[in-house]
């Protein structure tokens, strides 16, 4: 579990070692906030995806479904800056779909963690190949980095695109292509 004494501990000593007084009005109450805010965007790491997809539905068509344009806020985990984008999450039921709205929470629960883009486009994918049982998963994310935008080489606007395909996408060209068209649509 999150312990705010500890952010809040933490955020006092990062204000101090930036020259700063904790203790003048504009920052005196920073570290709470901090803490607060913390919580709040760390809330996956004690959550499980899996409750998210356990509800499914039987459905007697196997065509692909699309759920695209998923927003998504995370925090690099090298930098603790935040990364934010896109997910675009497909996949072919075989017999058992799960609400629309379940693939947008499975986003929210692994990037409400400390992350990496990679790692957590692999970790939405693999959540829904476990509980959904698919013929097939793909995975695609898009995010800017505000550690690569704001900072270090500072090239704002630039994004990062990650993919992961599993099952009947992994080497199928066709549904690959079709994934890709979709998005495009």
């Amino acid at each position: 579990m999150t312990n705010p004494d500890k952010i809040a501990t933490a955020v006092k000593l990062l204000l101090q070692g930036l020259g700063e007084d904790p203790e003048r009005e504009g920052l005196r109450e920073t570290p709470e906030r901090v803490a607060r805010m913390f919580q709040e965007l760390c809330q996956g790491t004690h959550e499980d995806a899996s409750l998210h997809l356990a509800k499914t539905f039987t459905v007697a068509d196997n065509e692909m479904v699309l759920e695209k344009g998923i927003v998504f806020y995370s925090i690099c985990e090298h930098h603790l800056m935040p990364f934010f984008g896109h997910a675009h999450i497909a996949y072919i039921p075989d017999g058992r779909v799960v609400g629309l709205s379940k693939l947008a929470r499975t986003v929210d629960v692994y990037a409400r963690r400390l992350q990496l883009q990679e790692q957590l486009t692999a970790q939405i994918a693999d959540a829904i190949s476990e509980h959904l049982t698919p013929k097939g998963v793909m995975v695609m994310l898009e995010a800017e980095h505000l550690c690569m935008t704001m900072r270090g080489i500072k090239k704002p606007g630039s994004r990062t695109v990650t993919t992961v395909t599993k099952g009947a996408f992994r080497d199928n060209q066709h549904l690959q292509e079709m994934f890709f068209r979709m998005l495009q649509g």
